[in-house]
């Protein structure tokens, strides 16, 4: 039992370092998720998504390639609202 066990644990351990994601920010504010390391040729990214399609984005279009551990979300302001009136005291009318 003990002789089988260290091998599936270092196994383990190695298989789960080469599953890495990452993230492609593009230009435009969107992103891409990528099941393979993006490969820069000719003048475009090549990866492959989730499903093993291949894919190409044109150079031009990206911002940043980084791993999904180290991409942070990029935090958008908050859309203006603006405040009602605040309403008058009935007092203070003759002060208007």
């Amino acid at each position: 039992m003990r002789k089988g066990f260290l091998p599936i644990v270092v196994g383990l351990c190695v298989l789960t370092g080469c599953a890495h994601h990452y993230v492609m920010k593009l230009n435009n504010g969107g992103e891409i998720v990528t099941a393979s390391k993006p490969q820069l040729k000719e003048g475009g990214y090549t990866f492959k998504d989730a499903k093993g399609e291949e894919h190409f984005v044109s150079a031009g279009r990206v911002r940043e390639v980084a791993p999904v551990s180290v991409a942070e979300k990029e935090k958008k302001p908050a859309p203006f609202k603006a405040e009602p009136p605040k309403k008058r005291k009935w007092y203070l009318l003759w002060l208007a």
